[in-house]
């Protein structure tokens, strides 16, 4: 999906947001806003919003003089996620259906976005997901689909949130154990999104395949992935994508292997599925 003038608008907004979040002075906060603002008119409305935001952050990196905008908050909200830990793993563990509920952990994850328009409560977010519904629901094809593959490419989305899913990928083994997983990071620090090191920092490595997928987008755009992560998009026999940004990167590809988990969290993303802000979505790609 391409971008529209509320993505315009939301990544304008980020830039305030990303001057709050480094603790900018008066000078620097005018100076961010007021480039990317510069920008905006030259935006394309033939590219994602991940492909814009992708200039859009290595010009704000640029002029903060930072190679990660976000590496402090980034591991702070790793940190808060890993007090989760024991909690999440006790309900899945007592769960009657565990992929279920550690599906719907991961999606629980997802709430950790600094890009997002709207923002939501992670403790909340726990507090009901056990017993919310996904508004679209195709999670029985994944799970028949877990049990008929071979490999699976799960590419990732946000810092913190991969606490969520490496509490998934150890469920989804436990339960598959002949099943080659391949964790997919992106290929560089954009907003808040995961990187190859601090997947790796967290013990991804020492339970499937850990890739950097290249990209220097916030989402995965193929025709910037490294020649390795192309090969391995092409042949696994499932694809698991979390997040809004690799959804409106991906949207458009034909492949009935292909499965999104996300929280909605704008209203562009929201139209574009057909359901709400603040919806739980499990959904395949047709």
């Amino acid at each position: 999906m391409n971008i529209d003038q509320a993505c315009v608008e939301c990544i304008i907004n980020q830039s305030k947001r990303v001057a709050s979040a480094i603790n900018a002075d008066d000078k620097l906060t005018q100076e961010i806003v007021q480039a990317v603002e510069n920008m905006a008119p030259g935006f394309s409305f033939k590219q994602t919003p991940p492909e814009v935001a992708s200039a859009v952050y290595e010009k704000m990196a640029l002029i903060a003089g930072k190679a990660d905008l976000y590496d402090e908050v980034k591991k702070l909200s790793t940190v808060k996620a890993q007090e989760f830990i024991p909690f999440l793993e006790k309900e899945i563990s007592s769960s009657k259906h565990p992929l279920l509920t550690a599906t719907k952990v991961a999606v629980a994850g997802n709430v950790i976005d600094l890009a997002a328009e709207y923002a939501f409560d992670l403790n909340e977010e726990l507090d009901k997901i056990f017993h919310t519904s996904f508004a679209v629901n195709d999670f029985d094809l994944l799970e028949e689909k877990l049990s008929n593959a071979s490999t699976l490419l799960y590419i990732a989305d946000n810092a913190g949130e991969h606490i969520f899913d490496l509490i998934y990928i150890k469920t989804i083994l436990s339960l598959y154990p002949r099943l080659r997983l391949t964790y997919m990071t992106r290929g560089n620090a954009i907003i808040n999104d995961v990187t190859y090191e601090e997947a790796e920092e967290a013990g991804f490595a020492e339970v499937c395949d850990l890739v950097s997928s290249g990209v220097n987008t916030p989402g995965f755009v193929y025709d910037r992935a490294n020649e390795a992560s192309q090969k391995l998009f092409d042949s696994s026999d499932l694809i698991i994508t979390k997040g809004m940004g690799n959804y409106e990167c991906l949207s458009n590809v034909k492949r009935d292997n292909l499965f999104f988990l996300l929280k909605v969290k704008c209203n562009v993303v929201a139209n574009s599925i057909g359901k709400e802000v603040g919806d739980i979505i499990c959904k395949v790609l047709n």
